[in-house]
């Protein structure tokens, strides 16, 4: 009988501090996450359905069941509105790849992958590596706001950087490239090897340009709130959850990322 109320002790204080965590993370009731929905190492909107899938969709599915919420998951054109949402509010979490500028406006927490990024070119293109691109007359493309284009603005010394408001598809970029009134242009290399999958003209580059972490993100000022983020996060790290959805989302240049160090 001791250990049998020991154990219900113990499942009623499991029960109630995950209530206590989904107040903290979810106060409304549903986990609201907002994420790029234009990119595939983050998650794939099918245009027909609407259905969500992906990395995203997986990890945040089993952190509403870990809190005992609803979730619901909110696509969002670029950057700078997946930081929006948690400013004015309307989402708890989001997810976006780590850089200093977007750190200014939001905490980063639970990174749970490393992107790869990679220049796509031309098929004949002369430029055979990374560093062939940042040379004199060559002209490389990059969306505002994603973090290549941050990358690539900040340290491209002799080249030069051309900003799109939004990735072209495939047909303008294959034009893009071929007619040379681009050299390169910067993607994460899941987008870069699709790019060249697609076309025999074009290939990636096989060297990263940029290694960077996929993290989730929440409102500036709340330390407690990052650590228990980070602690859930390393639970389906060590359970194999977060592998488990890169593999199934069938993702290149894209790997589980390490554990944070602690102090």
């Amino acid at each position: 009988m001791k250990r049998l109320r020991v154990l219900a002790t113990f499942v009623l204080v499991c029960i109630a501090s995950a209530t206590l965590l989904g107040a903290d993370l979810a106060p409304t009731g549903t986990l609201r996450a907002s994420f790029l929905g234009l990119n595939p190492v983050q998650g794939t909107v099918d245009p027909k359905t609407g259905v969500i899938t992906g990395p995203v969709a997986d990890i945040v599915k089993e952190l509403a069941r870990k809190l005992g919420v609803a979730y619901a998951l909110l696509p969002q054109p670029n950057a700078q509105q997946v930081i929006n949402r948690l400013k004015d509010g309307t989402a708890d979490i989001g997810f976006l790849a780590y850089d200093e500028k977007r750190a200014a406006d939001v905490d980063f927490a639970g990174s749970y992958a490393l992107m790869y990024n990679a220049f796509v070119v031309a098929a004949n293109s002369p430029i055979q590596k990374t560093a062939d691109a940042d040379r004199a007359g060559i002209r490389i493309g990059a969306v505002r706001g994603q973090t290549q284009e941050l990358f690539l603005s900040s340290n491209i010394k002799n080249g030069q950087v051309r900003v799109f408001e939004t990735m072209p598809p495939q047909a303008e970029l294959e034009k893009l490239l071929l007619s040379g009134e681009l050299q390169a242009f910067g993607v994460n290399r899941q987008r870069a090897e699709s790019a060249a999958a697609e076309s025999s003209k074009l290939r990636a580059l096989p060297d990263n340009f940029l290694t960077v972490e996929q993290a989730l993100i929440v409102e500036k000022g709340d330390p407690a709130k990052l650590a228990q983020i980070d602690r859930l996060i390393d639970e389906l790290r060590s359970s194999g959850l977060i592998q488990a959805a890169l593999d199934r989302a069938k993702l290149s240049g894209v790997a589980v990322a390490p554990a944070r160090k602690t102090k």
